[in-house]
C-alpha cells in the first residue's frame, strides 16, 4: 500500500526511536532472570550464559549483512526484515522447550541487529544538518536507556507471569512498530545489487564462535585441554583470513579502509573497550545483587528489588545521552568520549572495591550511566562527521557491530571470571565478582586512553575529503 503522505521528520524519529528502543530492550530484557531460565530449563550456568551471548554473537555478523541488504532493498525495508526477524525470534523463545530451542531464538532475535545503524542512516537523510547532532543524541539516549529498562522491567514481568512474557510483550510490540514502520517510514534510495561477501561473513562468525566457546567452557574443559587450545588456536587463523578477505573484497563487509580514518578507527576501538564494560555491567550487577546474604557480601534480593536498584543508572543514561548532542555546543564528542570513560572506570573500581551498601552500588551504577549516555552519543557522533553521507549507515553499523563483538567478549570474559570463583555450597564467591569489576575498570580505562588519540574537532574537520559533509564541527578539546 503506498504511503498517502510525507511524514514529518518529528514523525519518523518518533518511529526509528520505538523500533531502537524495541530491540535494545532485547539486549538487556533476559540478563537478571537468566538464573531462573537456568532452573526452569534445567541447563547449566555456562550454557544458559550464551542465552546473551548467541544474541549478541548473531547481531555481531548480521548487522554488516544486513547493511548490504539496505544497499540492494532500501533502507526502509532492511528495517522491516529486521523488526520482523525480533518478532519471528521472540514467538520461538517465548515457546522454547529447552535452551538449544532458546538460544536458536535468540539468534534469530540477533537479525534485528540492522536496527541501529539503519535508523541513524534514515536519520541522516531526513533531518536537516542543524538538527542532526541533537537527533542522533537522542536516539543514542533511547538506545543506551532501553539497553538498562529492560532490566528494571524484568523483574515485575517474571514476578507477576512469568519468563516468557518477556518475549510475548516485546513480540506485540514490535509487531505494531512494525505496522506502524511500514506506513510511516520514507523510501530510501536504493544503489542497485549489492553483493553480500559471504566469505567474510562466514569467517567472521567463525573467529567469533571459535573464540567465545572456549572462553565461555575453558573452566570445565580444562584452560590446558587441546580442545581449548585447538579452538584459540583456530580463532586466531580464522580471524586472519578473515582481514585477509576484507581488505581484498570490493565490497567489503566491515570497510577496512574506512577503518584508517583516524576518528574511525580510534572511535571504534574504545567503543570494542567500552562495549565489553557496557555488557559486563549490565550482565553481573543485578546477578551480584541477587547472591544470597548468606554469602556475606550479597543482598540476597530478588529480581525486581535488583532491577529498582539500577534505576539510577537508567535516569542517568536517559538525560546525559538527550544532553550530548545540545552539549556539542560547548564540550567536544571528543571530551565527552573522555569524560564517559573516566567516569566508566571509576564506577567500575567502585563496585569492585566498594560494594557493601546498596548506595555504594547505587551511586557506582549512576555514575556509569552518566558515563555511558555521553560515550553512546559522542561515539555516533564522532563517526557520522567524519565519514561521507553516503558512508553513514556503513560506518555507524561498523561501530555498531565493533561495539556488539566487544560485548559478546566482555560478557564471556566476565562470566569465566565469575563461575570460577564459588563457594563451598556452589554459590559464586566475592572474589569472582572483585576481579570481573576489575577487568571492567581496566577496560574501561583503556577505552580512554584510546580517546585520547581520537583526533580533535577542528583537525580532524580539515583533514576531511571535499565530499565529506563539515557540519556539526564540535568545539576543540
Amino acid at each position: 500500500m503506498p504511503r498517502l503522505y510525507q511524514p514529518a521528520p518529528r514523525v519518523t524519529f518518533a518511529v526509528l526511536a520505538a523500533a531502537a528502543a524495541a530491540f535494545s530492550l532485547m539486549q538487556s530484557l533476559v540478563t537478571p532472570v537468566l538464573p531462573t531460565i537456568q532452573q526452569d530449563l534445567r541447563t547449566s550456568t555456562a550454557t544458559v550464559t550464551w542465552v546473551l551471548t548467541a544474541w549478541l554473537l548473531a547481531a555481531s555478523v548480521a548487522t554488516p549483512l544486513m547493511g548490504r541488504v539496505a544497499d540492494t532493498i532500501g533502507k526502509d525495508r532492511t528495517l522491516l526484515v529486521a523488526l520482523g526477524a525480533i518478532a519471528v525470534g521472540c514467538l520461538l523463545a517465548a515457546l522454547a522447550p529447552n535452551v538449544g530451542v532458546l538460544i536458536t531464538a535468540r539468534v534469530i532475535q540477533g537479525l534485528g541487529g540492522a536496527v541501529f545503524p539503519i535508523s541513524f542512516g534514515i536519520l541522516r537523510d531526513e533531518f536537516p544538518p542543524a538538527r542532526l547532532a541533537s537527533a542522533l543524541g537522542v536516539l543514542s539516549a533511547v538506545i543506551a536507556t532501553g539497553s538498562g529498562v529492560g532490566i528494571v522491567l524484568a523483574g515485575p514481568i517474571v514476578g507477576v507471569l512469568d519468563w516468557r512474557w518477556l518475549f510475548w510483550i516485546p513480540m506485540a510490540v514490535v509487531t505494531v512498530v512494525t505496522v506502524v514502520a511500514w506506513r510511516v517510514i520514507p523510501a530510501s534510495p536504493r544503489h542497485g545489487a549489492g553483493r553480500i561477501n559471504w566469505l567474510s561473513a562466514t569467517l567472521l562468525a567463525g573467529w567469533l564462535v571459535a573464540l567465545l566457546l572456549p572462553l565461555s567452557m575453558g573452566r570445565s574443559w580444562g584452560w590446558a585441554s587441546g580442545r581449548t587450545l585447538g579452538l584459540f588456536a583456530l580463532a586466531l587463523v580464522l580471524a586472519a583470513g578473515w582481514l585477509v578477505a576484507e581488505l581484498r573484497a570490493k565490497e567489503p563487509l566491515i570497510d577496512m579502509r574506512m577503518m584508517r580514518l583516524p576518528a574511525v578507527w580510534t572511535t571504534n576501538l574504545a567503543a570494542l573497550l567500552f562495549g565489553a564494560a557496557m555488557f559486563g555491567v549490565f550482565a553481573f550487577l543485578p546477578q551480584l545483587l541477587q547472591v544470597p546474604a548468606s554469602t556475606g557480601y550479597g543482598f540476597g534480593m530478588s529480581v525486581t528489588g535488583a532491577g529498582l536498584l539500577m534505576l539510577p543508572l537508567m535516569v542517568a543514561m536517559a538525560v546525559f545521552g538527550s544532553l550530548s548532542g545540545p552539549l556539542t555546543r560547548w564540550v567536544s564528542n571528543k571530551a565527552q568520549l573522555l569524560w564517559g570513560s573516566a567516569m566508566g572506570t571509576v564506577a567500575c573500581l567502585s563496585l569492585a572495591v566498594a560494594h557493601d551498601e546498596k548506595w555504594m552500588v547505587a551511586l557506582a551504577a549512576g555514575l556509569f550511566g552518566i558515563g555511558l549516555g555521553l560515550i553512546y552519543s559522542s561515539m555516533i557522533n564522532l563517526i557520522v562527521q567524519s565519514v561521507p553521507a553516503h558512508q553513514t549507515g556503513a560506518a555507524s553499523g561498523m561501530n555498531t557491530n565493533i561495539r556488539t563483538i566487544g560485548a559478546s567478549l566482555g560478557t564471556a570474559l566476565v562470566s569465566t571470571v565469575v563461575t570460577g570463583h564459588t563457594t563451598q555450597s556452589g554459590l559464586p564467591a566475592e572474589a569472582g565478582y572483585t576481579q570481573a569489576f576489575l577487568l571492567l575498570a581496566v577496560a574501561s580505562a583503556a577505552a580512554f586512553a584510546v580517546a585520547l588519540l581520537v583526533p580533535s574537532g577542528r583537525r580532524s574537520a580539515a583533514a576531511r575529503r571535499p565530499e565529506v559533509l563539515p557540519e556539526l564541527t564540535p568545539v576543540e578539546v
